[in-house]
């Protein structure tokens, strides 16, 4: 899924849906104060987005909820932004957190700071049903320039489709997961590109008479591109950041980060590996 930017909400903001404002005490102490964290979402289910009630769901959010519960924060209020929109609002103190799935790069950590990994996925190729152009990765795309491919701008589907030779024109490029359900089903593309667990989420929600690619791991430079999303803070909040990765390490040892994944279709395979965020910075 590439991550690229949708934003959270921050706390101690400015009157009218900004986070935070100025004021006295770090920022864990605010949100204790005022009882709730405003988190960014870019509407990617399962990931994160708001569902029909208004109401933040998805696997981000949903570890969220409980860290920032651990943490004496009770609730989370979402704000849905497009996804690349998510890093510039929460760096613009529109949010207090990201709660998005973001994969963590080298490119966002120099400019957000992200918690310890919670969750991965493989990518893959939402496509008519039965795959009539046989779609199994973004080469399929570089070799035929009659195909077209939708991406969520700033994503890191974006950065391997341009890895991997997609020309330009050949892309759609979509501020969020919706939009790329809308175009393949007009026929103005012959492919999405997202994580796997995002298109076979979508398809459970809305059906549609569609087909997902074999999953994979893209591979550049001669590695496995296997991307970990987690939580985002702006890089100056260290003593929350140390505090979140102190919840999601008690998650991950005890099993809750697993149960608050399965209902969003996260498995044992998408849990963390042993790999450190400081490993993925330095790509």
């Amino acid at each position: 899924m590439g991550l690229a930017t949708a934003g959270l909400a921050a706390c101690s903001r400015v009157d009218e849906g900004g986070a935070g404002g100025e004021g006295e005490g770090s920022l864990l102490e605010r949100l204790r104060e005022q009882g709730f964290v405003a988190v960014g979402l870019a509407n990617e289910i399962p990931f994160g987005f708001v569902d029909d009630a208004g109401d933040p769901a998805g696997q981000s959010p949903a570890v969220a909820q409980a860290v920032f519960e651990e943490l004496g924060v009770p609730e989370i209020q979402a704000s849905p932004v497009n996804w690349d929109g998510l890093i510039p609002g929460l760096n613009a103190n529109r949010f207090d957190v990201l709660a998005a799935g973001v994969f963590i790069t080298p490119e966002r950590c120099e400019q957000v700071a992200f918690s310890e990994p919670t969750a991965t996925s493989p990518e893959a190729f939402m496509v008519a049903a039965g795959n009539p152009e046989n779609i199994q990765h973004f080469e399929d795309f570089a070799d035929n320039p009659d195909l077209r491919l939708a991406v969520l701008n700033g994503s890191v589907e974006q950065t391997y489709a341009e890895y991997f030779g997609v020309p330009e024109d050949q892309m759609e490029l979509i501020g969020n997961q919706t939009a790329g359900y809308e175009l393949l089903e007009n026929g103005r593309v012959d492919a999405v590109s997202m994580l796997s667990v995002s298109h076979h989420y979508l398809l459970q929600e809305r059906g549609g008479d569609f087909d997902v690619s074999e999953p994979f791991f893209p591979v550049m430079n001669g590695n496995e591109e296997k991307g970990w999303g987690g939580l985002c803070v702006r890089q100056d909040e260290t003593e929350l950041l140390e505090e979140i990765n102190r919840v999601v390490a008690e998650f991950t040892e005890s099993g809750r980060l697993l149960e608050l994944g399965e209902e969003w279709g996260f498995t044992e395979d998408d849990l963390p590996d042993g790999t450190s965020t400081a490993e993925l910075c330095e790509g």
